[in-house]
């Protein structure tokens, strides 16, 4: 049910809303936001699209002679989040980044998602659904409240308190999700020493990578109230499995029904061409696409043997050893599992990314490659390479040239975000390459 400006003044009277978060993400997928009181007038302008901010204070967004932007709000996005004070509520809208003269902004991550979609509207689909499995950490504070590598806990996968110390933490979070409008599935403590992961219900791509930001929001803050930090970076530790964000996709068409599922497969395995062709491009561009995936130095930590990351090219059923794998359901929850993602990874430019390759796929006709049931970690370089298994990019530096190589890659991304994009991580790399670290004089000063 949409939401009008009628039930937002409304919900303002009724809650008593104070204050209005209007947020927008920036290129390198960092929530941004401009706070205004929930005056008449302030509200007013709001509603009618003209709330102005300072696009050249924003990384990758425009020069300091086209810094007047607009945020138009998307109404459906109305949030009151379930904190505030004495002083009353705060309530958020997610915006749409428009310049001057009324247009889309092309550095805006969330509007280059929206043609994405225009685009597979065109070629016959009418949605495209997201679940994510957004996992993170949650570390002591020092005396200053600032955070440490120190875990709160020593939990390993699904165990319970008193083992996992973060019970509570995790029980409010998922409570104000729910409070929220999130459809939480689960909760449970992941695999490493204080890391932890939450799933939400899928949705309609755009509102699951607005979701996505939101939970971001919601657990830092509610980490914060408990005097823990929580992070969402990909490899915080040495030793221990890193941080992913699996990401659950399925295409459906105009008649409602999932197009990936083909309950007369002849390969068995109850998939549609669609679901073959659109996996045949997540496998094509699936080298030039890791650098949205897996944004930052850090990303490729945790790409690594050993850990259970995906480092392969390469697609199967249950088994969860390939980069891409077919969960068992079937019928309206068939879907294709990308587990290379971390949730350092720009949620709008990355769906854009690979519902772009999919679509190449399907426009294309592209082939899966035959699907690998062993475990390919137990594989040697020379069976890989002889089931035509490729690596992932180990490195920023090397998938940010596999970027520059790919048109489909590219264009998805649109040549204003690419183009700062692959500047500011050129910027990052270079200040990575030249940094001396600890192990380097740990191992290297004493011996030379």
């Amino acid at each position: 049910m949409s939401i009008t400006a009628a039930d937002i003044r409304r919900e303002i009277e009724e809650k008593n809303v104070t204050f209005l978060r209007l947020m927008f993400t920036d290129i390198m997928g960092i929530m941004k936001n401009v706070e205004i009181p929930a005056t008449e007038e302030q509200i007013e302008k709001v509603l009618s699209n003209k709330a102005m901010f300072d696009g050249s204070s924003i990384e990758g967004f425009v020069r300091i002679n086209e810094s007047d932007m607009y945020l138009y709000p998307d109404l459906n996005t109305w949030t009151i989040f379930p904190w505030g004070d004495e002083n009353g509520s705060v309530a958020g809208l997610i915006c749409d980044v428009y310049t001057t003269d009324g247009k889309p902004f092309a550095g805006d991550p969330r509007g280059n998602l929206k043609k994405s979609l225009h685009h597979m509207e065109a070629v016959g689909f009418k949605s495209f659904n997201l679940g994510p499995e957004p996992e993170f950490f949650l570390f002591k504070m020092d005396e200053h409240g600032n955070p440490t590598l120190e875990v709160n806990d020593k939990g390993g996968y699904f165990d319970l308190a008193p083992t996992d110390l973060a019970d509570n933490t995790r029980r409010e979070i998922v409570n104000v999700l729910t409070r929220m409008g999130f459809e939480v599935e689960a909760s449970h403590h992941e695999c490493a020493i204080g890391q932890h992961e939450i799933d939400f219900k899928y949705d309609d791509v755009l509102n699951a990578c607005d979701k996505i930001q939101l939970f971001k929001l919601v657990v830092k803050t509610i980490a914060r109230k408990h005097g823990l930090y929580a992070t969402f970076m990909a490899k915080p530790k040495y030793g221990i499995a890193g941080s992913g964000m699996h990401c659950n996709m399925s295409l459906f068409g105009k008649d409602g029904q999932n197009a990936f599922y083909d309950p007369k497969d002849p390969k068995g395995m109850e998939l549609s061409e669609t679901a073959y062709h659109f996996l045949g491009g997540l496998m094509k561009h699936a080298y030039s696409y890791t650098a949205i995936m897996n944004p930052t130095v850090n990303s490729y930590k945790r790409l690594v043997p050993g850990f259970e990351a995906p480092v392969y090219i390469a697609w199967a059923g249950r088994n969860r050893s390939p980069l891409i794998r077919v969960p068992a359901s079937r019928g309206m929850s068939t879907r294709l599992e990308l587990r290379s993602v971390d949730p350092m990874a720009n949620p709008y430019l990355a769906m854009a990314v690979l519902l772009e390759s999919g679509l190449d796929g399907i426009e294309n006709k592209i082939p899966a490659p035959a699907p690998v049931e062993t475990n390919i970690y137990a594989m040697s370089s020379e069976e890989r390479a002889a089931a035509g298994i490729v690596d992932l990019p180990s490195t920023l530096h090397n998938a940010l040239k596999a970027l520059q190589m790919d048109d489909v890659v590219r264009d998805a991304l649109g040549e204003h975000i690419y183009a700062n994009f692959i500047e500011a991580k050129r910027i990052e790399w270079a200040s990575y390459a030249t940094f001396v670290s600890q192990w380097e004089v740990d191992n290297y000063l004493d011996l030379y």
